[in-house]
């Protein structure tokens, strides 16, 4: 049923369940990194496997399905499919702890990737038509939440549940989780009026087809520079975070009990801090100016770096989870302003792809580039620098930041340039 969205408490409410569905959708992609040892220990996999499992394999799947599901969720009940999704990748997380050998671990992080290509492009949708325009920003960064969230209940779930039982365990909870969670949002969250909370409600507008709106999205060089520099400042953030803890653990000498507690107060903390930071700042930033969607994560990636190489240059691991605050915080400021761009770019009828196709790139290159890239260059350096080889690969991440950067910088100025009316 298609309901008005003009309450605030209703709107609250929405944002909160689909921001849970979210931490869910992370925990679920998260657990093989945050588990990475002790799987690795029971199914004897390289770095290199990791590195593909947890990006280019499950990143084929989800950003390639994310857009034909984007294009349905548009013509029917965004609700309904994103229930669906959540069911269905909280079964595939809980087939992932019945892997025996690393052929079937792959099959089901399939899965996984295919259920969660319905999960977050509706819910920006749904989002988008909760809150009026001067407060997406801040919707859609306390909905952004999901990842850190996520990524700090896995290490803290994950890790204390594989350390009392298995490694296997924690899927199987979080699993069931998901399951119980997809029932609930069907049956309680409305479907909202397609651009009711617009400043200036859309007017009837033929239905574009399929691959029209695709090619009208890459054709707007705005929106594609905007999804290319967000899969950028992506390929650091997985690069990153999807060997963290092993990293931690390898080199660093942290045990899986301190993981759970440190590691994940920083993620939980500090990324959450950052991605609310960054909506705010959106919102009173790109009221003036919306080059400050770009321009902000631009500056936030600079900051950022020396912190990042602080943290694999440390000695040990307390040293090393302190500088980690810096990236944490800092990494993450372009997914609200790149999404809250998009989502105020675009026909309301036309959100869910839109958000599906900046996936689709953000994902591709960050999640299915990143983990790989770091993963093939340990493998690449261990030979040299033996037990310190992904302390190398990390390093060789640290120029991503400066590409990441520059490409905002350019998306800040052709923005600049569309807004005074001159030539791109």
């Amino acid at each position: 049923m298609v309901r008005n969205s003009a309450s605030p408490a209703r709107g609250g409410l929405v944002l909160g369940m689909l921001c849970f569905v979210y931490v869910l959708n992370f925990l679920d992609r998260q657990l093989i990194s945050i588990l990475a040892k002790p799987i690795q220990d029971t199914l004897h996999i390289s770095d290199s496997q990791l590195g593909r499992i947890t990006g280019l394999y499950f990143a084929l799947f989800y950003c390639f399905i994310a857009i034909p599901v984007g294009w349905l969720a548009d013509r029917t009940n965004r609700v309904t499919v994103l229930s669906v999704a959540c069911a269905l990748w909280s079964g595939a997380t809980a087939a992932c702890g019945l892997a025996n050998n690393y052929a079937q671990l792959v099959v089901a992080r399939m899965a996984v990737g295919v259920g969660e290509a319905g999960g977050v492009p509706p819910s920006y949708a749904i989002i988008s038509d909760y809150f009026p325009r001067e407060r997406r920003g801040t919707a859609l960064a306390i909905f952004n939440l999901g990842p850190p969230l996520g990524s700090a209940l896995g290490v803290a779930m994950g890790a204390s549940l594989a350390a009392a039982f298995n490694w296997r365990v924690p899927f199987y909870v979080i699993g069931g989780v998901g399951v119980a969670t997809a029932l609930i949002v069907y049956l309680l969250v409305d479907e909202p009026e397609r651009g009711g909370r617009d400043q200036e409600p859309a007017a009837e507008a033929p239905r574009v087809g399929f691959f029209a709106v695709i090619a009208r999205f890459f054709a707007n060089p705005i929106l594609s520079l905007a999804a290319l520099a967000s899969g950028a400042a992506n390929f650091i953030t997985y690069g990153l975070s999807n060997f963290a803890t092993l990293f931690l653990m390898r080199e660093k000498g942290m045990a899986l009990g301190e993981v759970a507690i440190w590691y994940a107060l920083v993620v939980g903390i500090g990324m959450s801090a950052g991605i609310y930071a960054s909506g705010r700042l959106i919102d009173r930033f790109a009221a003036r100016s919306k080059a400050a969607h770009a321009s902000i994560p631009a500056l936030s990636l600079l900051l950022a770096l020396p912190f990042f190489v602080a943290f694999v240059w440390a000695p040990g691991w307390k040293l090393a989870i302190l500088f980690l605050i810096g990236p944490t915080f800092l990494n993450s400021f372009f997914l609200p302003a790149t999404v809250a761009f998009v989502q105020n770019e675009v026909r309301p009828d036309q959100r869910v792809i839109s958000g599906a196709l900046l996936l689709l790139v953000m994902n591709l290159i960050g999640l299915g580039l990143g983990p790989t890239y770091v993963g093939m260059a340990s493998d690449f350096f261990r030979p040299a620098h033996g037990a310190h080889a992904l302390q190398t690969a990390l390093y060789a991440l640290a120029p991503m930041y400066l590409i990441a950067a520059l490409l905002f910088f350019a998306l800040a100025r052709m923005i600049r340039r569309h807004e005074q009316g001159t030539p791109r």
